[in-house]
């Protein structure tokens, strides 16, 4: 799952993505207002946390940004604001949840696992297609019940996969998922996306799944039951 993180409190911002990275997410930060704006109109995040106020301009102007794009993104403020104008404001133009600070990053942890279930998950905490079996607070990946040892990239792009079954995923869509903006898409990301997708399909199929990752000549995979 890929956040982004609009903050512009380094050390606040520091402490949110050490957490979350170690909750299995890849995140991403934007300390400005003009950063954040290039990053969600370049990039697809499953989750934004966005501070309101920030050094040159408003966390609900990306808000407005988001939903003029059609964006289906889970949005959470985070702000020092506390008023229930701001709030409403917040909830009305589209976000899902508004958190105030200070706050306990256990609590936005769980908030935004909250908001990706619902949207992404159907508001379970299982994502079921035949015999696959992804549980997502817990990271576990189950193969006619029996588990199965992914490595985070395998785990990340079985889940990628599974939330975008039957469309035509593309590699710089996948190597942009996995790796965001910290890694240039070039021939070398391509290598490591068939490296990570070869290593997935052998476990899957050790493990007695059918093979429903299908390339797709000169632009990259679907997952799908045909």
């Amino acid at each position: 799952m890929k956040l982004l993180l609009i903050e512009d409190e380094i050390d606040l911002q520091d402490s949110i993505v050490k957490l979350l990275i170690s909750e299995g997410f890849s995140v991403e930060t934007a300390s400005d207002y003009n950063h954040a704006e290039e990053k969600i109109h370049l990039y697809n995040y499953d989750c934004v946390i966005v501070d309101i106020t920030l050094p040159d301009g408003s966390g609900l102007d990306i808000i407005k940004s988001l939903k003029k794009n059609n964006s289906k993104v889970g949005i959470i403020i985070i702000s020092a604001k506390n008023s229930l104008d701001d709030k409403l404001t917040g909830l009305d133009i589209g976000a899902d949840d508004y958190l105030t600070k200070p706050f306990h990053l256990s609590e936005l942890n769980a908030r935004i696992k909250s908001i990706i279930r619902r949207r992404g998950l159907e508001g379970s905490n299982e994502l079921l297609f035949n015999e696959i079996t992804i549980i997502f607070d817990s990271r576990k990946v189950l193969i006619n019940q029996h588990e199965i040892i992914l490595t985070k990239k395998e785990y990340d792009l079985l889940l990628f996969f599974m939330m975008n079954k039957e469309k035509v995923l593309s590699k710089e869509v996948i190597a942009e998922h996995l790796w965001g903006d910290d890694m240039s898409i070039s021939a070398d990301s391509f290598d490591f996306i068939y490296t990570h997708i070869k290593n997935l399909r052998k476990k899957l199929i050790d493990k007695g799944c059918n093979d429903y990752i299908k390339s797709v000549y000169g632009i990259g995979y679907i997952f799908s039951e045909e």
